[in-house]
């Protein structure tokens, strides 16, 4: 696998379900939540453009209060179907020109993979930060990344993200961001 470089201009990053019923069985939640601020800052500071799924939210609950302020002018797209990938998300994609997809959130081997898996097959590039997705049970966490893989998505870090968006520490943009990896 190639693992090229991420180019901001060309990446959206996609937040699927981190919803308030939702999170507080998630293993490693903290953890899971910190990442995603980061990247969700990260992405915002850059101009990437950032969508938030919401599995019924009647039901589950909104995106958790935690992401509210760094969330706050992404788009939300609710949904039934466990995968994200359905004719709204991907009008949303045609219409900022991004082919690759930065997908962070929960469940890994439920909504996550049902959408990394549906994306893939419409030939988007797929990149996971692994510390910024999660699971309720380890053992499903792990089995769901591994599929995954397997299917042709890039296992990355938020952290291996976030350099490889800013490439280079002498900008304006990279001590604004800096603090958030301290």
């Amino acid at each position: 696998m190639a693992y090229n470089r991420l180019k901001r201009e060309e990446v959206l990053l996609l937040v699927i379900d981190v919803q308030e019923r939702l999170v507080p069985a998630i293993d490693k939640k903290e953890v899971i939540l910190r990442n995603i601020a980061i990247l969700a800052q990260t992405a915002h500071k850059l101009a990437i453009p950032i969508l938030i799924t919401e599995q019924y939210p009647k039901g589950l609950g909104t995106t958790v209060q935690e992401l509210q302020e760094v969330l706050a002018e992404a788009k939300v797209l609710e949904k039934v179907t466990f995968s994200a990938c359905n004719e709204e998300l991907l009008t949303e994609l045609e219409q900022v020109k991004r082919k690759d997809v930065i997908v962070v959130g929960t469940e890994c081997h439920v909504c996550v993979f049902q959408t990394v898996r549906d994306l893939l097959n419409q030939g988007y590039r797929v990149i996971l930060p692994s510390d910024a997705i999660g699971s309720r049970r380890e053992l499903n966490y792990q089995n769901g990344l591994a599929m995954m893989k397997e299917l042709g998505a890039e296992i990355w870090n938020s952290e291996s993200v976030f350099f490889d968006l800013l490439e280079r520490a002498c900008t304006d943009e990279f001590r604004a961001l800096a603090p958030l990896v301290k």
